[in-house]
């Protein structure tokens, strides 16, 4: 399998991951929401996902194990990609907390069932034939395809870049604040901003700004000042004694 295919798989399943968000996030809240971190119609993480799935998991007639495979590998893509995002941009950027069976409000086992059947549909239907239909094209026409998708996608990455950047910018501005306070002042401070900042506030409705490292800062400098003041008192006491 060539590198050109691989990655226009990535572009057709990232595509195809975002049209799936909109869909189930307009059954859920009877919206229509562009999903995803990226400003256009991509969800990478369903492209990684679909191509490791196409890459490390053989077609064969093993539908247990094609299934078990894939809940293993999506759900540990998963689990790093919230984990090195909230690291990044200190910001939660889905919780699965209140789902039974979750890990770390991370994955959880309603998500990894889902990621099981899709494995099914990748591994033996949608790869095979999305790879056969490819190799039926001219090559002129899929190094246009592959040279316009990765402008597309690489001018959307940077752009989307420093949007979400501004996720780990807005807290940095409220050091005071505690976590609860600090995500109402983020989604306040970028529903004011333009469309772009806007369009991620309504993606992801239930984020969490995170700030807890300074929040542990703080709460160890008041234990702190409070055994000066006990000390402090205790000393006062000691003088008034002597005199």
């Amino acid at each position: 399998m060539s590198i050109r295919n691989l990655f226009l798989l990535f572009v057709m399943y990232s595509i195809i991951g975002w049209s799936l968000e909109v869909v189930n996030c307009y059954i859920r809240q009877k919206k229509w929401i562009n999903r995803g971190f990226l400003i256009g119609p991509y969800c990478p993480i369903y492209g990684f996902g679909s191509i490791l799935m196409t890459l490390l998991i053989p077609q064969t007639n093993d539908l247990v194990s094609t299934f078990l495979k894939s809940m293993a590998i999506c759900s540990i893509l998963e689990y790093i990609t919230s984990y090195l995002m909230e690291k990044l941009f200190k910001t939660r950027w889905w919780d699965y907390s209140n789902k039974p069976f979750n890990f770390n409000g991370r994955v959880c086992l309603e998500g990894m069932l889902d990621f099981g059947i899709g494995g099914l549909i990748i591994v033996e239907l949608a790869s095979p034939a999305f790879l056969f239909d490819l190799n039926l094209l001219p090559n002129y026409i899929l190094n246009i395809l592959t040279v316009v998708s990765a402008i597309m996608l690489l001018t959307d990455l940077v752009v989307s870049y420093n949007v979400i950047n501004s996720f780990k910018e807005v807290p940095a501005m409220s050091r005071k604040d505690s976590t609860e306070d600090i995500t109402k002042m983020v989604r306040k401070t970028l529903t004011d901003k333009n469309y772009l900042y806007n369009r991620l506030v309504n993606s992801f409705p239930n984020f969490q700004s995170l700030n807890r490292k300074y929040d542990r800062k703080i709460a160890k400098q008041l234990r702190k000042l409070e055994r000066d003041k006990v000390r402090l008192r205790q000393m006062k006491k000691k003088g008034k004694k002597k005199n």
